[in-house]
């Protein structure tokens, strides 16, 4: 029997882009879309329970946001299966990061951290 760790059986794949038609450069205000797909690897159906995401901008200055779900969902994912979504952020610098995790159920009542790797926010032309 193989057993796998949580970074195996949640796959999460992520793509930012810029947003200058709700940015506000002359206000500090750079607005960024992510693109969010979620895959079940493992054996067993999970569900993400809540979202926790750590935003930091150029001048080190760190958003924290935790809540439910992800856009108001809730998903189950059966083995094989994934869920996609886009949602946005704002920073005050031309260039960020984003890292966080998904907190997940598994159907045998195992929870999860599964973690979200680092992934750039940065306005087209700011990063050589």
């Amino acid at each position: 029997m193989k057993i796998q760790t949580d970074s195996e059986t949640v796959e999460i794949k992520t793509v930012s882009r810029f947003l200058p038609e709700q940015s506000d450069l002359s206000a500090n205000r750079y607005v960024f879309a992510y693109h969010i797909t979620i895959s079940n690897r493992g054996e067993q159906t999970v569900q993400l329970l809540t979202r926790h995401w750590i935003i930091t901008d150029a001048e080190e200055n760190v958003q924290e946001v935790r809540g439910e779900g992800v856009i108001g969902q809730q998903p189950v994912l059966r083995p094989g299966e994934s869920f996609e979504y886009t949602s946005g952020c704002s920073i005050a610098t031309p260039v960020g990061t984003m890292k966080g995790s998904y907190f997940m159920q598994a159907d045998d009542g195992r929870q999860f951290d599964a973690p979200i790797a680092e992934f750039t926010l940065a306005m087209p032309r700011t990063l050589h």
